[in-house]
């Protein structure tokens, strides 16, 4: 008899690199893929529409659940489009702060998405690279906003509160001595800005350290040289952005080609592919953190010397300071109003978008008067590189397809949102 060698086999949902609750149906040919059918809406959030249920203000914080590995800059594109509605102007001191923080959440995104990626493919040591620097990140956002992931620190008209003075410190217990916590605080003696400066100063050296594993390791280039090539022809026509169309030798990225906030005032560089494999977009990721090191350590010198508001005092929009808030009925009553009923965005529709770590997120929004968003539409990269598995998988092994999926750097909160 002969051997059966055509398969139809479940790729996910609890298959460790599927990335979350991605299924895929492989149709095969022996171990070649034939064809791919993703199969979404396993993780389905209804964000779209639970916005037509909450405030202008409500609905924030549940823009940062759609891409949890880099969180703040949904929250940018959201608060971007809600500002153009309003009209009102943000101080340029909070430009610069999302600015940072939106660097930031790029960095801890590509070391999250380059350490699982190598964790897929079965290189283990990667992951406990990135994730050591990721601890970083974390503790600044949690000095920032409150709390290490979920941030909801942005608001239309500029950011919750301004930085903080001091970093939190580790104190002694049973796990840590004296001579250990005095050495992990040395950096944390200064303010949150001086502690992020002296990340930006450690973190080349981190980068090599992370060339030094896998950009000229032999099995790595193996597995990515030459998987999942798209042509920057065919980017274009799927879709593509971020680092799956600039893998592919495309340079389009909207911190340049359609500038906000402060990004015209910076100087970085756009990192491109040639060839528009897995292995490109794996540099491009790369040089995309360093160049972000880059924008950092410009906005922390532009925020120690500028003091100022960072918020607008609209109180329309934002609330007022406590201060003055416990002081005055006026301001009270703002206050009340503002967290009670929420602000009224005057009747229109806009469009704002963003270069998110993934690549371009947008939000469309359309108001119709009243406190509540009439629609949210949300554009995030994930569908397009999502539809484009079929054709990058086809022809390939198996086992090609965990670094297929990997090199789209994929969460599926915001495509089944």
């Amino acid at each position: 008899m002969a051997d059966i060698k055509n398969y139809t086999i479940n790729f996910g949902p609890q298959h460790p690199a599927a990335h979350g609750v991605l299924r895929l149906v492989l149709e095969l040919d022996g171990e070649v893929i034939v064809r791919a059918d993703p199969h979404i809406g396993l993780l389905h959030r209804g964000t779209e529409k639970l916005a037509e249920t909450r405030t202008w203000l409500q609905t924030l914080p549940y823009l940062d659940r759609l891409d949890y590995t880099s969180m703040l800059p949904s929250e940018h594109a959201y608060c971007l489009a809600v500002e153009r509605l309003l009209g009102v102007a943000v101080p340029i001191r909070a430009q610069y702060i999302r600015v940072m923080i939106d660097e930031m959440a790029r960095i801890l995104n590509h070391l999250l998405s380059i350490g699982t990626h190598a964790l897929d493919i079965g290189a283990m040591t990667m992951v406990l690279y990135t994730f050591r620097e990721r601890e970083d990140i974390f503790d600044v956002l949690e000095a920032v906003t409150g709390i290490r992931m979920h941030g909801a620190y942005y608001r239309p008209g500029g950011v919750y509160r301004d930085l903080p003075d001091q970093m939190p410190k580790y104190q002694e217990n049973r796990f840590k001595n004296a001579q250990t916590v005095k050495e992990l605080n040395e950096a944390r003696n200064g303010s949150l800005l001086d502690f992020l400066e002296d990340f930006t100063k450690r973190f080349p050296v981190y980068l090599s350290e992370y060339h030094t594993l896998l950009t000229d390791n032999r099995i790595w280039k193996q597995r990515t040289v030459g998987i999942g090539v798209i042509s920057p022809e065919r980017a274009l026509q799927m879709g593509f952005s971020g680092p799956m169309l600039r893998g592919s030798g495309v340079e389009w990225d909207l911190r340049k080609k359609q500038p906000y906030e402060v990004y015209d005032r910076m100087d970085f560089d756009i990192p491109v592919g040639v060839n528009g494999d897995t292995y490109d977009r794996y540099l491009v990721r790369m040089e995309e953190m360093a160049q972000s090191n880059r924008i950092i350590q410009q906005c922390i010198d532009w925020l120690r010397k500028n003091p100022g508001p960072v918020i607008t005092d609209d109180h329309k929009v934002a609330p007022p300071s406590r201060a003055k808030m416990k002081g005055s009925m006026e301001e009270l009553i703002h206050h009340f109003k503002l967290f009670s009923e929420g602000m009224h965005v005057p009747a229109g529709e806009a469009y704002a978008a963003i270069e998110h770590p993934k690549g371009e997120m947008g939000v469309w929004a359309v108001s119709d008067g009243a406190n509540k968003p009439y629609r949210i539409k949300l554009h995030t990269a994930g569908i397009p590189h999502l539809a484009g598995v079929d054709e990058l998988v086809r022809g390939h092994m198996l086992a090609d397809a965990t670094a297929i999926i990997g090199t789209i750097d994929l969460v599926l909160g915001d495509v089944d949102r």
